[in-house]
């Protein structure tokens, strides 16, 4: 999957599966992770939003659920 780069000190970019509904996530530290059933719009505001980190942790951890996959 194709990921953007994000300006993030924690996030390094973020990509999305439209087919599928899923968010991939890739952190500055080398782990991704899959978060299932996100709309389209949570991935552009993710884009768009000043802290990806922090609206990572406030609008997607707590609502869709995800797994590790590196």
């Amino acid at each position: 999957m194709y990921r953007k780069p994000v300006n993030s000190s924690n996030v390094d970019s973020a990509g999305y599966d439209e087919v599928n509904g899923i968010l991939e996530v890739a952190f500055v530290n080398g782990t991704l992770y899959e978060y299932y059933r996100v709309p389209q719009s949570v991935f552009e505001e993710l884009l768009r939003a000043a802290s990806p980190g922090s609206y990572l942790n406030q609008k997607i951890k707590p609502y869709y659920q995800f797994r590790q996959i590196h």
